[in-house]
């Protein structure tokens, strides 16, 4: 779609049905972000009822993220070929029987099972949207409504810490997850009636083959600066996720002693943070005239906030007051990454393209909940809880992972900053 065409067709939209539209995305999108960060409040009481170490709950946790990112490159495909609604249909029904298992579910391996359906159902409530939004908005807009859709989908994160503690408190975790589900349920049923139909899906490749929608993946593989970008996806919100959605709750009750009340407290503190962070990093590429500036300023802080964790280790009151604050502010530079990303590839790539980036944002928390969790386990446990000093390790390779994305994303082309679009922005001023 040309930057004319998605300004007409914007201009078609009224504010009040835009804003029916992010909410209703966000709304959704919310729910799956209260799966894959659920188990951060619950994970002493899960491995306090079912015996579970480090290494098990770091499992637990992480192989919704690997089931997520596995899904990513069908789910591409899929963006491209059905489009975004039958997408969102298709996934809420996985995510639904996912929660049941979860609420029912007698053992571990059950537990695991279920989280794996959250995972491949909770796989396209970003991608989805942002998919339908590259298509009915202009591209200059793009990094504006990513900020809505992460913004409101944190509402999600805010619900899986102090709510949810409340909840798990007054219900159990179980009756917690049913109650889920069935609004999973209610925000399906107005995506269907609700959401626009995929009247562009597949128009620019009518007769495209199953085996030419894989070549495309390899062809948005091969995108110039695809793989500068991707190394920094893969760090920049996994360690939002490594503190909030997993390793938080237990930092908070081993070395701070603090109840499932208090934990989940702090755990929102981030949460808001990041609601708020995701709004004012949003415009920031317009506001610098490029993305790689903000994505590095976000970066290099990000960097350093968990380095210092590392370092101090043990924070007071006012310390951790800030580290939850500053680490969901500063990680949401991730929306103006993901529109970098959006910018790299041609129209006919934008789902393949964006689903593999989600890949790699996915893939890396795996892979750092699931290391982590081994990590935390090399050390000595300290009064049935584990030490300080496993936290310190687990938080200073994180930053060592955040730098090294970094200086691999500095190879990355910035399109803001190419003479074509320096242009377009004069004119549009």
């Amino acid at each position: 779609m040309t930057t004319e065409a998605a300004s007409a067709r914007l201009s078609t939209h009224s504010i009040r049905s835009v804003a029916v539209l992010v909410g209703i995305l966000g709304g959704i999108y919310s729910i799956s972000q209260f799966l894959r960060n659920s188990v951060g409040v619950i994970a002493p009481n899960l491995a306090s009822e079912l015996d579970l170490t480090a290494s098990q709950i770091g499992l637990l946790s992480s192989v919704f993220f690997f089931s997520f990112a596995a899904a990513q490159i069908p789910l591409g495909i899929a963006l491209d070929r059905y489009g975004p609604r039958r997408c969102m249909l298709f996934c809420a029904v996985v995510a639904v029987t996912g929660g049941l298992i979860f609420a029912a579910a007698p053992s571990p391996g059950w537990l695991i099972t279920a989280r794996i359906l959250m995972g491949l159902g909770s796989s396209c409530y970003l991608m989805a949207p942002l998919a339908l939004y590259a298509r009915q908005f202009p591209p200059d807009r793009f990094a504006t409504f990513v900020g809505y859709q992460i913004g409101l989908g944190t509402l999600g994160t805010l619900l899986a810490t102090a709510p949810f503690a409340f909840a798990v408190a007054t219900l159990g975790w179980r009756a917690s997850f049913v109650v889920v589900a069935a609004v999973m349920v209610i925000a399906a049923t107005a995506i269907a009636f609700i959401v626009p139909a995929d009247d562009q899906a597949g128009k620019s490749r009518p007769t495209e083959t199953l085996r030419e929608s894989f070549a495309g993946t390899l062809e948005a593989m091969r995108t110039p600066s695809f793989w500068p970008v991707f190394a920094l996806q893969f760090t920049c919100y996994s360690t939002f996720v490594l503190v909030i959605g997993l390793w938080g709750g237990p930092y908070l009750t081993h070395v701070y002693g603090y109840s499932l009340t208090e934990r989940g407290n702090m755990l929102l503190v981030a949460v808001i943070s990041q609601t708020i962070g995701s709004l004012l990093w949003g415009p920031s590429d317009r506001v610098f005239n490029s993305y790689k500036i903000p994505i590095l300023i976000g970066s290099s802080l990000t960097t350093g906030l968990m380095a210092l964790a590392a370092w101090v280790g043990v924070f007071s009151t006012a310390g951790l007051l800030f580290f939850f604050a500053a680490l969901g502010c500063l990680t949401a530079y991730l929306t103006v990454l993901i529109a970098h990303g959006k910018s790299l590839f041609p129209p006919k790539l934008v789902g393949r393209g964006l689903t593999l980036f989600n890949m790699a944002t996915m893939g890396g928390v795996f892979v750092t909940q699931a290391v982590s969790g081994v990590i935390i386990d090399l050390f000595p446990q300290v009064n049935g809880g584990y030490s300080v000093d496993a936290y310190r390790t687990v938080f200073a390779i994180q930053a060592v992972c955040i730098l090294l994305g970094s200086l691999a994303y500095l190879r990355s082309r910035d399109p803001r900053r190419e003479p074509q679009n320096v242009s377009s922005a004069r004119l549009g001023q």
